[in-house]
């Protein structure tokens, strides 16, 4: 513990988070924003006419012009980037856009405000209050106007919270979100598209990069790859398994992350929803939006990413927090793929298969590493950032644990069912 804290003590300080928009690489600079002080260390997102195009990471000299020294850093990073082709965004699905929610009202807030400033043409949002101590998240709710709206799950965890809101929900398309974000304004209309252009798509998922780069906690998440899933728009296609993927489809991490996801809702319900006995508040730590992308794909539907449905999360801040994070992050791994094993045994001889092969990889996926050169933190793909050993080991650590977690999970999902048909009842007595 001491030592990793040095580490990042010494190797990491604040970031500044910032997004530039360009008329092309070599055009005029439309719009620069940041959230701090855009004097030193810069993490800028790059538009071309609103459209992401890529990340840079530099240092904008006292005195200097911000906008001009990092149009100047993308033109020179991001020399030879193909141009996003002409966006043709028609007939977009209703959507419900989910957002679980526990006792964090400041937070909801803020990413409510976002959600509701989309230029999707037809949504509404789907609040889920997930097991509250308090009545905080449903005053917040009722003040705004009923294109949102309030659900109340008493059974703890993320999917059990997820499966409410879309029982509740009247979209054909089912959007997740955490309360930790703020939603691009274009997010909801980019991760919707997909699903009128291609009727096979049955998930898509979207960009998500930092909101705040202040703490060591956040730059050593970020550098260990974020949420960030590159800027690169890509299908998987189950009846065309990527050759550059040999693990696939089990290695679910690749393809985005629960904070910017979407489902056709024929698609999620056609395999069950969400598995209640994993994800975020259950004994499982996580691993429920694996499970949900390698569901839809093993009944056969395609996957899409899209960089241009954006997301801003803001990372957790301390090393606590971190530290919680990494070992969740290895129990949610292990437990979605008991998951998978459990409720989706025909999977079973696949997973077996690429077993050896896929503990090497998490073996490096894992692994610690020092700081080393320069480089954009989240880069999508890349493992040349600070990774302290006792990060690494929980990571390990929760990966050992997650089949335990799972089936915990598991045998609580089964008392909480018990409960409530009792409850039912005594109720219709």
């Amino acid at each position: 513990m001491a030592i990793a804290t040095a580490i990042t003590a010494a190797t990491v300080t604040a970031i500044a988070v910032a997004d530039i928009d360009l008329d092309g690489l070599d055009g005029d600079v439309l719009s620069f924003r940041c959230a701090d002080d855009p004097h030193g260390r810069v993490h800028a997102l790059v538009r071309l006419r609103g459209r992401p195009l890529g990340t840079v990471l530099g240092d904008v000299p006292p005195g200097a012009d911000p906008a001009r020294t990092i149009a100047a850093l993308a033109r020179e990073r991001l020399a030879g980037h193909r141009e996003p082709p002409p966006e043709t965004y028609r007939d977009l699905p209703r959507t419900s856009v989910v957002v679980a929610t526990r006792e964090r009202a400041g937070q909801l807030a803020r990413a409510l405000d976002s959600l509701l400033d989309q230029d999707h043409p037809d949504y509404e949002i789907v609040v889920v209050d997930n097991a509250p101590r308090t009545n905080s998240t449903e005053e917040l709710v009722r003040k705004y106007p009923e294109t949102v709206r309030y659900v109340r799950e008493d059974v703890p965890g993320l999917a059990a919270a997820h499966n409410r809101g879309a029982a509740a929900a009247d979209g054909a398309v089912l959007a997740f979100t955490d309360d930790d974000v703020v939603a691009d304004p274009h997010w909801l209309t980019a991760l919707t598209a997909p699903f009128a252009a291609d009727p096979r798509i049955g998930c898509v998922t979207g960009l998500i990069l930092p909101a705040r780069l202040r703490t060591p906690a956040q730059i050593l998440l970020e550098s260990h790859g974020g949420f960030a899933k590159g800027f690169t728009p890509r299908t998987y296609d189950p009846a065309r398994p990527p050759a550059d993927q040999p693990l696939f489809p089990f290695t679910a991490g690749s393809f985005g992350s629960g904070a910017n996801m979407a489902f056709r809702a024929t698609a999620l319900k056609g395999v069950g929803g969400f598995d209640p006995a994993t994800g975020t508040g259950t004994p499982a730590r996580g691993g429920d939006d694996l499970y949900a992308f390698v569901a839809v794909l093993a009944a056969g539907h395609r996957l899409h990413y899209t960089p241009d449905a954006l997301v801003r999360h803001h990372h957790r801040e301390t090393w606590q927090d971190l530290r919680d994070q990494a070992y969740g992050y290895g129990a949610g791994l292990t437990a979605y793929l008991t998951a998978l094993a459990v409720r989706r045994p025909a999977l079973l001889p696949a997973l077996l298969a690429r077993l050896p092969r896929g503990l090497a990889h998490a073996r490096v996926k894992t692994a610690a590493r020092p700081p080393q050169a320069d480089g954009i933190p989240g880069e999508h793909g890349t493992l040349g950032h600070p990774w302290p050993r006792s990060l690494s080991r929980l990571e390990r650590r929760g990966m050992l644990y997650g089949p335990l977690g799972y089936a915990r999970a598991r045998l609580r999902t089964v008392g909480y069912a018990r409960a409530r048909l009792r409850s039912g009842r005594l109720e219709a007595r």
